[in-house]
């Protein structure tokens, strides 16, 4: 048996090693990948090392991150993806612990609801909001939605669902036997949340603040449409210096300082939810 056991665990090694040369099959992926997304990052990098006068350095990069506006700016984007986040993070988990674990009429209904939110574009939350809040809108409250307030409103209502979908997942796999235990043993509802159901979830919510902040930090068209005052993001200050005013090194500068930030905390939620995919496993 042991042999016929080692026979057959070899068996698809010996079929692998039999099979050489498929290394090619990646080629036109690998080549399609560097020549739509490659080359154009290339291009954006090398332009933020030529000045308008065709000089190359880091004349640019040092008159960009020496700037005021740039600074402002950088505050601006951080500041507005981590209100986002902070506030998705909070209402997503209420609503997710609502759905989960106190029985209402609708409760399935509502949770396909929040799947359908995730395929609207974030435009349309911004239109609604100008008709509810706008000047001209149902409560005429134009001085607040044009305000950096309501650009954090618009965005926690369009990024809640992206919160609040992992966390439905991970409420649901958490054993209820574990709650009867800790209940039986008189812990209240309160605590039973804090130290069985929220652990457990923990990192799912992780993963979800991280995503929802890497979209917070690169969203344009909620900021763009509502045009508050005295709120220029790094998107918006791309858009502002390549398309209005045409300075495209100083618009490349910043474009690649918001690709780094973005890889950063993409690599930050694959980390939490290669560690979420690992204790699942590991509890299995």
């Amino acid at each position: 048996m042991t042999g016929l056991a080692l026979a057959a665990t070899a068996a698809p090694a010996r079929r692998r090693e039999k099979q050489p040369g498929r290394g090619w099959l990646l080629l036109p992926p690998v080549l399609v990948l560097l020549g739509f997304f490659g080359y154009p990052l290339v291009l954006v990098v090398l332009q933020s090392l030529e000045s308008k006068t065709g000089e190359v350095g880091l004349s640019v990069w040092l008159d960009v991150l020496g700037s005021a506006e740039f600074r402002d700016a950088a505050w601006k984007t951080v500041a507005l993806a981590l209100g986002a986040t902070a506030g998705c993070v909070v209402l997503g988990t209420f609503l997710a612990l609502v759905i989960a674990f106190v029985p209402f009429p609708g409760a399935r209904t509502l949770s396909r609801l929040v799947d359908t939110v995730l395929a609207f574009p974030s435009f349309l939350i911004a239109l609604a909001f100008t008709f509810i809040y706008g000047s001209a809108g149902i409560l005429g409250a134009g001085g607040f939605l044009y305000s950096p307030f309501g650009i954090l409103l618009a965005e926690i209502t369009f990024y809640t669902p992206f919160v609040m979908r992992p966390a439905l997942a991970a409420f649901g796999q958490v054993s209820s036997a574990q709650m009867e235990v800790a209940a039986s043993l008189g812990a209240k509802p309160g605590r039973v949340l804090r130290q069985v159901i929220l652990p457990e979830a923990l990192p799912s919510l992780a993963s979800g603040a991280c995503l929802t902040m890497l979209l917070a930090m690169n969203e344009f068209g909620i900021v763009l449409f509502l045009g508050a005052k005295d709120v220029t993001t790094l998107p918006m200050l791309v858009y502002g210096k390549g398309i209005v005013t045409f300075d495209f090194p100083q618009a490349c500068v910043i474009a690649v300082v918001n690709v780094v930030f973005s890889l950063a905390l993409y690599g930050t939620y694959r980390r939490l939810t290669k560690g979420g995919r690992r204790a699942a496993v590991d509890q299995a």
